[in-house]
C-alpha cells in the first residue's frame, strides 16, 4: 500500500455502491487519501482498487471502534461522511420496539459517533484552505416531515439533522464545517431503474455523481459562505 500519510483524509462510514462510490472517486481525484468503512467490505474491493481507497470493516454505532479508526488514519482528517440509516416501515402501533431502537441507533446515534470523533481529531490539526475540517451528513426528507408508517426513519433524520445543527453552531467558529444534506427523491441504482424517457421524465432519479458534485462544493465552499444545510431533489419532484 503507498505511503498516503502526505494526503489529506476522507472517510466515508457506511460506503457502499451508489452515492458513497461516487464521492469515493470524486475525492481521490481530488487528492484525498480515500477510505472506505462499512459492515461488509468485499463488496467495495473494486472500488478500491479503482480509487486507492482504503477499506475498514466498522458498525458504525461503535464508538470505539470509530474513534479508533480515525485515530489510526496516517495524515490529517480533512472529510468525513455518515451515510448509514435504517428503514422500518409499518403501523406505529405494530412496530416492534426494539426494532425501532436499532433503526434510530443506526441513523442518528452512529451519526453522533462519527461526528464526535471526527470533530475531536479535526480540533487537533493545523487549519488547511481556511479550516480544520468538514463533517457531512446524509439526510433525507424525512428529517424534515414525517411520513405516514415511517416513524422510525422519521426519528433517526430529524435526531440526524438536529445534530448536524447543533454541531454546526458549535464547530463552525472553530473552523470545522459541518452540513446536513437532505437528498428528497430516490437515488438512481442498478438494482433501482429509472422511469424512463418514455414517461417523460429524464432524469427523475437523483444521480450519484451529481450528488457528490455537491458534496465537493460543500467541501471547498468559502468560510464566508458556509452552508449548513443543502436540499437536493430531482426536477420533478414535487414540493
Amino acid at each position: 500500500m503507498a505511503d498516503t500519510s502526505s494526503k489529506p483524509q476522507a472517510l466515508i462510514v457506511g460506503a457502499g455502491t451508489g452515492l458513497s462510490a461516487a464521492f469515493a472517486r470524486r475525492l481521490a481525484a481530488a487528492g484525498y487519501a480515500v477510505h472506505l468503512a462499512a459492515r461488509n467490505t468485499a463488496k467495495l474491493e473494486a472500488l478500491a482498487a479503482e480509487t486507492g481507497a482504503r477499506l475498514h470493516v466498522l458498525d458504525g454505532t461503535d464508538a470505539g471502534g470509530t474513534a479508533a479508526l480515525i485515530d489510526s488514519l496516517p495524515g490529517d482528517l480533512r472529510v468525513a461522511c455518515y451515510n448509514p440509516s435504517a428503514r422500518l416501515r409499518g403501523p406505529v402501533a405494530e412496530l416492534d420496539p426494539e426494532a425501532v431502537r436499532k433503526a434510530v441507533e443506526v441513523t442518528a446515534y452512529g451519526a453522533f459517533v462519527l461526528g464526535q470523533a471526527a470533530a475531536k481529531q479535526m480540533l487537533t490539526q493545523q487549519p488547511a484552505d481556511g479550516r480544520l475540517g468538514t463533517i457531512l451528513f446524509t439526510g433525507a426528507s424525512a428529517g424534515v416531515k414525517g411520513f405516514a408508517q415511517s416513524a422510525a426513519f422519521a426519528m433517526g433524520k430529524f435526531a440526524q439533522r438536529g445534530l448536524a445543527q447543533s454541531m454546526a453552531r458549535e464547530l463552525h467558529p472553530k473552523g470545522i464545517h459541518v452540513a446536513w444534506v437532505n437528498i428528497d427523491g430516490g437515488i438512481r441504482n442498478a438494482s433501482r431503474p429509472e422511469r424512463t424517457e418514455a414517461e417523460g421524465n429524464p432524469d427523475s432519479m437523483l444521480d450519484p455523481d451529481a450528488i457528490a458534485s455537491e458534496y465537493m462544493h460543500l467541501i471547498g465552499q468559502h468560510r464566508s459562505a458556509w452552508s449548513d444545510e443543502l436540499v437536493l431533489r430531482p426536477w420533478v419532484e414535487r414540493f
